[in-house]
């Protein structure tokens, strides 16, 4: 298979009560549904150090074939969640995931001027550890992902 580096697809998982990204999956093609599994059990894995989750949670994603896959669901049963997808052409139900996208791009993309997917698929890490570690949200008293975490770790 011939890699196009021209174009990055990625998706995250983002914990709505805390903003942490628990996990990325990064490709230079179209994700797949193992992809997303792949995703699902590194954010299960990165919260809990388990393989499943100690509670139902809510898994919500948009409506693409790799999200919706029988196997996708079936393993995210299995780690625990309950697997839910925002309304079809309904972006706005889904809001904290493109805030943060937007976030990325223009605190992250831009200002570094990247100019390639490849780039961005190498710098992704780093990115997403600043955004968790550093970058203050309103929502969370203008503290970051993992600030908030364990100023409220009890």
């Amino acid at each position: 298979m011939v890699e196009n580096f021209n174009v990055s697809h990625v998706a995250f998982a983002l914990d709505c009560c805390d903003r942490e990204i628990l996990g990325y999956v990064a490709k230079p093609h179209h994700l797949r549904s193992e992809d997303i599994q792949d995703l699902m059990l590194k954010s299960v894995q990165h919260r809990f150090k388990d393989i499943e989750t100690p509670k139902t949670i809510q898994w919500l994603s948009d409506n693409g074939p790799q999200y919706t896959a029988n196997d996708t669901r079936w393993l995210g049963r299995t780690l625990g969640f309950d697997v839910r997808t925002t309304p079809s052409y309904s972006p706005e139900s889904n809001g904290m995931a493109e805030a943060f996208v937007k976030t990325i791009k223009r605190d992250y993309i831009y200002v570094n001027n990247v100019h390639s997917a490849k780039q961005v698929m190498n710098d992704l890490h780093s990115y997403f550890e600043d955004y968790n570690e550093v970058a203050p949200h309103k929502g969370l008293n203008m503290l970051s992902p993992r600030m908030f975490l364990r100023e409220n770790s009890n």
